[in-house]
This record gives structure tokens, sequence and C-alpha cells, in this order.
């Protein structure tokens, strides 16, 4: 029978990688930026010809801005955290199903016990257990 299991992938921290991570954090608040400013563009267009329905067009518009506010706090977190990090160090960067066979004999705390992938640059470099 096989099982599926969660397996940490963990990247070590390299120059080359803390730059790639930089410039992801740097594209998606862009990103997050420009939604806040087409939804205020889209709430005053629909503000003109909503009627009676103004306050709750306001109100939709005002959740989903403060959603992507949020989002880019949370970008500059990581982008400050991410300055402080050393080279070298692991960080976890998601996490993987794997496929792990079970029979009739096998050792249960074996097959449990925590794996991580560690990669650098892209190059998966060691499977721990």
């Amino acid at each position: 029978m096989n099982i599926i299991k969660k397996v940490q992938v963990k990247q070590i921290v390299t120059e080359k990688s803390k730059g790639k991570l930089k410039n992801k954090f740097a594209s998606k608040k862009m990103r997050l930026e420009q939604e806040c400013q087409q939804l205020l563009f889209e709430q005053r267009k629909l503000q003109n010809k909503a009627g009676g329905r103004q306050r709750e067009i306001v109100n939709r518009f005002q959740q989903e801005i403060k959603n992507r506010k949020d989002q880019i706090k949370i970008l500059d977190f990581k982008m400050e955290q991410l300055e402080i990090l050393e080279i070298g160090s692991e960080i976890i960067e998601k996490e993987v199903e794997a496929l792990v066979e079970v029979k009739e004999g096998s050792h249960w705390d074996e097959i449990m016990e925590e794996q991580a992938i560690i990669i650098k640059d892209n190059v998966v470099i060691r499977i721990d257990r």
C-alpha cells in the first residue's frame, strides 16, 4: 500500500537565491500596488453609476484594497527578514507530497519520520531523514 506524506523543501540561501527572492517579493509588491490603484479606479467608476448602493460598493472595494495592503505589509516584512538572513542558512521554501510504500513489517515511526529535501541554487544537494 502507498500513502502520501508531506516533505519539506528547504533552500540554502546563496547570493543568487537571495537576489531571486528579493526580485520575486518586489514584483509581487508592485503587482499588488497596481491592483490597489485599479480597484480605486473601478470604485470611482461604479460609484457614479450605482445610485443607492454606493455604501455597499465602497465597503466591498475598501475591503479588497485592505486585503492587498495587508499582503504588501507582509511582503515588506519578508524583505526586511531577507536582508537579515545570512548566506548559508536554510529556509523552508515549500512543502511537497511524497508517495511512500507501506507494507507489513514496516516500522511506522521510520515511515512517518520527518524528511526534508535540501536544495541550493535549484539543485538537490541532499535528502535529510
